[in-house]
């Protein structure tokens, strides 16, 4: 093919993929500040508990839509099926955003009504986000025709997951200011109007974009599977370690941003003026660490095995998340904090700051165990991936698990349920990803 024969680089679908990868850290992230304003709500009476729950609905809809959308991808295509998951991630915000009129002042089973209809907009939000999820990678890769290209492509849009990861928290933060019991879920309603016209956006964008599907294996419907991949312990603990590890990368910032925000006895003792805006930027700094890690690893990955970072990052965020609990809140330390378009040195407890440190940790967890789960699955494989995406449910429950801890003792007791997670991937890493199933034939 000549260069004058050469295909243009299709501009408008990568950056609308793009837009869509940190659109998924945008409406996962979500969750955790506005469902600091709900828990203020004098009705959920400071309830973390309840506060996450629309945390837990999010991610609750991976578990139902994990398989289907695997399915639906390989039916419709990828881009029939990017358009389905924008238009319901639409639809889940608009669910969202009706919460604040629907329903107010009425009262079921002694919640607000209008409390479930968040709850149920986090769900359907939570479906889009699942089968953006299946799409975005394998289009990434498409896109830059595969190669070094199509992986370039796809750490771009991670490090823009990230960004809006670090953003998010801030941008509620910023906009909300002081957060109390006179705080309406109506003053969020900023942020979903923008979630929203990005989700339009990108609905029409690609409408317009020809995207061819790759090329569908000839010899795949031809297969035979003798077992599936439960029938190796590797992948099993692996598909645990998945749960387990989203459930760590969103409980330690949403929890810290709860403790950081709560201006009783029971919070870090901020200055109520500052408290919630302060956490929304600390837990921030916590996924913009994530992001820095995200490029350490992979600078290193090609070094250093999957089994020893995922060996150094569990047992370094045991050491933090330990030395974060049992530090005295009292103790105070100047901690730089990123607020979008500069850090600011801001007095937090010694124990937010080894918190956030723990960015750095979880950065580069998911690969590791993912590598690790994966090998020697041969034919296996492309199940085993289906059976990942329904785990990240674990990013709803163990959060959900954690702040019960903290409304039934404090903040920090709570991280225990942490420090278990992360002992159980140091398992992981050193014992329990050995195949001890080469017998199984995977050809």
């Amino acid at each position: 093919m000549s260069s004058t024969e050469k295909k243009s680089v299709p501009i408008v679908p990568i950056v609308t993929m793009i837009i869509l990868f940190a659109m998924i850290s945008f409406v996962t992230n979500l969750a955790a500040p506005i469902g600091v304003i709900w828990k203020n709500q004098p009705e959920l009476e400071g309830s973390n508990f309840l506060g996450m729950l629309g945390n837990m609905m999010n991610f609750l809809a991976y578990l139902f839509m994990g398989i289907p959308a695997g399915k639906l991808l390989t039916k419709i295509g990828y881009k029939k099926t990017a358009l389905v998951a924008i238009a319901v991630g639409f639809f889940g915000v608009f669910i969202q955003f009706l919460s604040g009129i629907v329903g107010v002042g009425a009262e079921l089973f002694t919640l607000p009504l209008n409390f479930y209809v968040y709850l149920l907009g986090a769900f359907v939000a939570g479906f889009s986000v699942c089968m953006l999820n299946t799409v975005v990678n394998p289009m990434l890769n498409l896109l830059g025709g595969g190669g070094n290209k199509g992986n370039q492509l796809i750490q771009t849009g991670g490090t823009f997951n990230s960004l809006a990861g670090t953003l998010t928290p801030m941008f509620v933060g910023a906009l909300i200011g002081q957060i109390t019991v006179k705080t309406a879920i109506t003053d969020v309603n900023p942020v979903l109007f923008i979630a929203m016209g990005v989700f339009a956006f990108a609905f029409i964008a690609l409408s317009f974009v020809k995207i061819e599907d790759p090329e569908t294996s000839k010899k795949g419907a031809n297969v035979t599977f003798e077992h599936s991949p439960w029938a190796f312990r590797h992948f099993v603990l692996g598909a645990v370690g998945i749960f387990v590890y989203v459930g760590i990368e969103i409980g330690i910032p949403g929890t810290l941003n709860f403790f950081l925000s709560d201006v009783t006895d029971k919070g870090a003792g901020l200055d109520p003026a500052k408290a919630s805006s302060i956490g929304g930027f600390v837990a921030g700094t916590y996924w913009f660490l994530m992001m820095i890690g995200r490029f350490v690893g992979a600078s290193i990955a090609n070094k250093v095995s999957s089994k020893m970072m995922l060996t150094a990052a569990s047992g370094l965020g045991i050491v933090l998340v330990l030395a974060a609990m049992f530090l005295p809140k009292t103790i105070m330390t100047a901690m730089p904090v990123f607020t979008g378009s500069s850090f600011a040195m801001t007095e937090v407890p010694i124990g937010a700051l080894l918190l956030v440190l723990c960015g750095l940790c979880t950065s580069i967890m998911w690969g590791g165990i993912f590598n690790l789960a994966v090998e020697g699955l041969g034919k296996y494989t492309a199940a085993a991936s289906g059976i990942f995406m329904m785990m990240v449910v674990g990013g709803g429950v163990l959060p959900l698990i954690q702040n019960k801890v903290a409304d039934l003792s404090t903040y920090m007791t709570s991280y225990w349920v942490i420090i278990i997670g992360l002992a159980f991937l140091l398992y992981y890493a050193l014992i329990g990803s050995k195949n001890v199933n080469k017998d199984i034939p995977v050809d």
